[in-house]
């Protein structure tokens, strides 16, 4: 996230400046110009906040080294020397990479949190540890910041929303609500297991879908080298003394052949699919469209499915209050879920319904076609009887047990599955090798 202030004149001659956050720097000019643009402005300066290394010295002391973030290096020099340091050196950092923390750096901060809440310690006292013991410096600086707008008396919720490119646009906003609502805990402690269960199943799929790919990739890769290299060095040395070959060491050779005859259609057909498929759903038409069809893939779309579920009842029983208050949790849930399709069916067809034509929760839901016909039926039940947060609940329990058992059973039919192939590919490259083997050369006078 990136910190941007900015000076401008008014028609009348007035200087004005402003502050603004953005993901990225041409991001934030851009939004300033649109701001100029709508408000008959003239830009005079446009500063982004940056990191300095500075080194002070306090009367006969040690030379000490730091780093502060500031919009350019008189503020560094003021700040210092108002604090009765005799600045030696203040420099801009040239290359800034700040990478966002690793999920598990966000859940611990999250989950240690929650536990430091119900100790009932302050949040002050809470962010000034965690900001101490931090490895990750994204995490470590960002929490600092936010420790020192809120100690400032900034918003918590427009605060935290500030860095969701660092901590995520969900846990952003719920870390922001948490700090503002009455139950501070409860909603960490909620973050804290959606955060998990999000990253326990990405490790789940990684371990059904894209290790299995990997490793078929791999095979294939190791299959052309053999088949477009090493076997036709010995295949060819048979045709030189004009032997025949048997029927599969033949055809190996006229695939081998192929290969080596036409290396850039083999390439294209092998790459290009692949590249455009994941350029495509990077698109917000194709990722659509791709989550879409996701739900209804044979075994792993039911899975998606129902973890998506999970996950909108989940947020949906944190952030619900009542009847009254219900569209708010319904779209943040739908956001929280990942899937775009889902998401786009809430907000589209489910709100729409709720707000405009007075339709109740549960026929919403089901006009929105994304929820399964369980999911329905307990909505409803809840409905009827007033526990749709506790339903929802309930939902979440039940889809999380299911889908956990599921995806351990998946994993270990695809190992067996990636076991079988790498088994009946070694098996046909063995047996290959073994025919050629037992060509012979024409006995002399033959």
């Amino acid at each position: 996230m990136v910190e941007i202030r900015f000076f401008a004149k008014k028609p009348n001659g007035k200087v004005i400046s402003g502050n603004l956050s953005s993901a990225t720097l041409r991001e934030g000019k851009k939004k300033v110009k649109d701001l100029a643009a709508n408000h008959s402005l003239t830009i005079e300066k446009i500063e982004s906040k940056s990191t300095f290394l500075y080194k002070v010295r306090k009367g006969t002391e040690k030379p000490t080294k730091g780093e502060q973030k500031a919009y350019n290096k008189e503020e560094v020099v003021r700040a210092l020397t108002k604090m009765g340091y005799e600045v030696i050196s203040v420099n801009k950092v040239l290359f800034e990479y700040n990478p966002k923390p690793p999920q598990q750096e966000i859940v611990s901060f999250v989950k240690i949190s929650a536990e430091l809440l119900d100790q009932k310690l302050p949040y002050s006292e809470i962010m000034t540890l965690l900001t101490a013991d931090l490895e990750n410096k994204t995490l470590r600086e960002t929490l600092k910041q936010i420790n020192n707008d809120l100690k400032s008396g900034a918003d918590s919720e427009v605060t935290f929303l500030k860095y969701e490119s660092v901590f995520g646009r969900f846990t952003a906003y719920m870390l922001g609500l948490a700090a503002k609502s009455g139950n501070m805990a409860e909603i960490y402690k909620a973050t804290a297991k959606f955060l998990e269960r999000q990253m326990q199943f990405s490790k789940d799929m990684r371990s059904a879908l894209i290790t299995p790919f990997i490793t078929l990739f791999v095979l294939f890769l190791a299959v052309l080298f053999y088949v477009g290299y090493i076997f036709p060095e010995t295949a060819k040395l048979f045709e030189k003394f004009d032997i025949e070959l048997p029927p599969m060491t033949a055809a190996t050779l006229e695939f081998s052949d192929l290969l080596l005859n036409n290396p850039i259609i083999i390439a294209l057909i092998i790459f290009v699919p692949p590249i455009v498929f994941f350029q495509w759903i990077r698109t917000e038409k194709g990722k659509l469209i791709f989550d879409k069809y996701l739900m209804k893939v044979p075994i792993i779309g039911s899975l998606v499915h129902k973890t998506t579920i999970e996950v909108f009842c989940r947020v949906f029983y944190t952030l619900y209050t009542g009847s009254a208050e219900s569209i708010e949790p319904i779209r943040i849930a739908a956001e929280a879920c990942g899937n775009s399709y889902f998401e786009k069916q809430i907000k589209d067809v489910a709100i729409p319904l709720m707000i405009k034509k007075g339709v109740g929760l549960t026929d919403s839901f089901e006009a929105a076609g994304v929820f399964t016909e369980t999911a329905i039926s307990r909505f409803h039940s809840g409905e009827e009887t007033g526990t749709i947060k506790n339903t929802a609940l309930q939902l979440a329990n039940y889809y999380e047990s299911e889908t956990v058992y599921r995806m351990k059973n998946i994993i270990e039919m695809v190992q067996v599955v990636i076991a079988m192939v790498i088994m009946v590919v070694m098996t046909a490259l063995t047996i290959v090798s073994a025919e050629t083997a037992t060509i012979s050369p024409p006995k002399p006078g033959m």
